[in-house]
């Protein structure tokens, strides 16, 4: 259902990916109806809690928890603003999605210091035409057992760079759905997104990253263990 959906999309995202920034935001209109289709017919429920009022008219740098490739549908449905989401450059090797992944995200290779910085100049320039920026700051997937694995600088650098907010998301039940060590192990059910109170960096400078950034994960693992035992 996933393949068929994708090629059924597929020429809509290239004709999307030849208009710019608005051609952009009408890509993510596109994989927010495959995502909810696909969920459809493979029953995916998704819900999402707000534990603090989400202002959709303010800008935001999302960063969110990862254990699974079930991370990602979750991030196109729960936004409901203009976007774009830094995704690791791996993904465009696969054949059809990785077209279509190349023109839906800010592409990073971490093996590469010259492209590393690429894309965060990318990220900011996408903050400077007023669009939010969605980065996952484990970096890859959380296989340690616990809440969270340590979180990379990048997403608070940018956001004290740039003096944009910072908004925690939480993927719950992503892992139920689809284990990170087979893309075969999915199971319908729940798929819970929970957004957290909005972190201000308004006047913070890169002396402050440490703290911003210890915040940020504190944050989140609270929230990750009142949902889930662990």
């Amino acid at each position: 259902m996933f393949i068929i959906i994708m090629l059924i999309a597929f020429p809509f995202i290239l004709i999307a990916s030849a208009f710019g920034i608005k051609g952009g935001n009408f890509i993510y209109e596109i994989c927010n109806i495959w995502a909810r289709t696909w969920y459809f017919f493979v029953g995916v429920f998704q819900s999402i809690i707000y534990e603090e009022k989400h202002d959709r008219h303010q800008q935001y740098i999302f960063v969110g928890n990862h254990i699974s490739y079930m991370d990602i549908p979750p991030i196109v449905t729960s936004i409901k603003q203009p976007f774009r989401a830094l995704g690791k450059y791996e993904m465009v090797k696969v054949p059809i999605f990785g077209q279509i992944y190349r023109s839906c995200v800010i592409l990073v290779d971490r093996r590469n210091a010259e492209k590393r910085s690429k894309s965060v100049r990318a990220l900011k320039a996408a903050i400077n035409k007023g669009i939010s920026v969605f980065i996952f700051p484990e970096g890859t997937f959380n296989e340690t057992g616990n809440p969270l694995k340590s979180f990379y600088d990048g997403a608070f650098r940018i956001a004290i760079e740039t003096q944009t907010p910072i908004k925690p998301l939480l993927f719950i039940d992503t892992l139920q759905r689809l284990h990170y060590k087979s893309i075969f192990s999915l199971t319908p059910g729940k798929n819970r997104i929970v957004y957290l109170k909005e972190i201000e960096v308004k006047g913070l400078t890169m002396q402050d990253l440490p703290m911003l950034k210890q915040q940020v994960y504190e944050l989140m693992e609270e929230g990750l263990r009142k949902y889930i035992q662990y």
